[in-house]
């Protein structure tokens, strides 16, 4: 015999605490991948628009390098020596040989800075360039 009444069932409705934690996983991954996604277009590096250029977003594992006016090197927000892009761009060609390279050369620059860069690329083993313009 069962003396116990059964409790009514009650619904616990809609828990905060999990639906918090996954809103603010979500913030912070949407800041990290915005914050990454502008980080190389914030440089001082004005490049020069084409009437023909096409959208097109880098993968994830090209290398941009920046040639700003003045001639300065800038990969990652770090500014390279010609021999250090050498050997940054050698290392990285031994990983893999179809690493691609964009170069993001400021419009009001010399041409000669970004042969420089172009020929650094050649004897590093890189044949996969590309020019970034804007539309």
């Amino acid at each position: 015999m069962n003396l116990r009444g059964h409790a009514p069932l009650h619904h616990p409705g809609i828990q905060l605490a999990p639906l918090v934690d996954v809103l603010l996983l979500l913030l912070i991954f949407f800041l990290l991948t915005w914050n990454a996604a502008r980080n190389e277009n914030e440089l001082d590096v004005k490049v020069p628009k084409a009437s023909a250029a096409r959208e097109k977003s880098a993968p994830i594992g090209d290398v941009v390098v920046n040639v700003k006016a003045d001639g300065n090197v800038l990969v990652n927000r770090r500014t390279l020596t010609g021999p250090e892009l050498t050997e940054l761009l050698k290392n990285l060609a031994q990983l893999n040989s179809e690493q691609a390279v964009v170069i993001r050369g400021d419009e009001g620059g010399a041409y000669k800075n970004i042969i420089n860069v172009l020929n650094i690329c050649t004897e590093a083993g890189i044949t996969n360039v590309a020019f970034a313009t804007a539309k």
